[in-house]
């Protein structure tokens, strides 16, 4: 699968080059990472043990939370281990390897919040039908699509890029390895790759994007012209605030980095704009979830009670 090239290893430029910077940055971002294993796991667990919150609404949550904490973990280890070595290197299999995990984790996300907004969607405006509609066999297949989508999309782009030709620098000016950084290293033509993101990737963004923003439109809607009490529509959109939440904070720095043209971005930008989506929005996924939803909340808080 691996191209010949001159390059064996990649040096990964990382966050900022100040040394001083570097131990106050490696706290912090430890931190983090500790905070967002441990809030999405203990949302996990609790998802696997409460059998009051063995709904699909839960059991795509449950998948979000395992994703959110694979997410982190392709990047932040590295990341953490940089700040303090002086040597900054990945090599050309792990860099790949860092690039094939991030987008297989990351596309499957974005796929998995259009299902749960279909999953909203179906118990709030087909309440009748949603245990039928939404039982055990389908959320699985809806889950398991997304996984197995999200793989073979990021396979095509680890496949294209280990085959691109490396012959200059290898200082990635970002944190991870990624396509963008990894295509303004590239010698030769990289015309077929950058159409692979623009348009392979676009869609795999947009899509699941326009699903949602549909699923949503068409709830409000319902809820409006359907509904006549002011207090059902509250905690029906109340319900749905949490998603939508989460939403908002992945998609608009995927837009922003994999949609808008190249010719627009700098380095600072796409630093800055790749720190949202890999350590922000994993990290307040467990927030926003526990402290909006009320169920989630008294698991949690009974599975304190029973291990105190």
């Amino acid at each position: 699968m691996l191209n010949q090239t001159s390059v064996s290893e990649f040096l990964l430029l990382g966050v900022t080059g100040i040394q001083e910077l570097q131990p106050f940055l490696f706290v912090v971002f430890l931190i983090i990472y500790f905070v967002i294993v441990a809030g999405n796991g203990a949302i996990l667990m609790i998802v696997i043990s409460d059998p009051r919150l063995h709904s699909p609404m839960y059991f795509f949550l449950g998948n979000l939370s395992c994703l959110d904490i694979c997410y982190s973990t392709v990047t932040l280890p590295k990341m953490l281990e940089n700040f303090l070595s002086t040597h900054k290197a990945i090599s050309f299999v792990g860099c790949i390897s860092q690039l094939h995990f991030f987008h297989f984790l990351g596309s499957t996300e974005v796929m998995l919040l259009a299902v749960m907004a279909l999953d909203r969607f179906v118990a709030i405006c087909k309440p009748l039908h949603y245990t039928v509609i939404m039982n055990h066999q389908l959320c699985t297949q809806m889950a398991s699509t997304t996984w197995v989508i999200g793989f073979f999309h990021a396979l095509l782009h680890s496949i294209m890029t280990s085959h691109l030709n490396f012959c200059g620098s290898n200082q990635v000016h970002h944190f991870f390895c990624d396509i963008k950084p990894l295509l303004e290293l590239a010698c030769g033509n990289i015309e077929l790759n950058q159409w692979l993101l623009n348009t392979v990737t676009g869609t795999i963004a947009m899509g699941p994007f326009f699903l949602t923003f549909l699923s949503y439109f068409y709830i409000i809607t319902y809820l409006i012209f359907k509904t006549h009490s002011c207090s059902m529509l509250h905690r029906a959109l109340s319900t749905c605030a949490s998603h939508f939440m989460v939403v908002i904070l992945l998609y608009v720095p995927v837009i922003f980095t994999y949609i808008r043209p190249a010719s627009g971005s700098s380095m600072d930008q796409d630093l800055v704009i790749s720190i949202m989506y890999t350590v922000v929005t994993p990290i307040l996924n467990p927030l926003i979830y526990t402290l909006r939803n009320k169920e989630v909340k008294k698991a949690l808080i009974g599975a304190i009670r029973k291990k105190l």
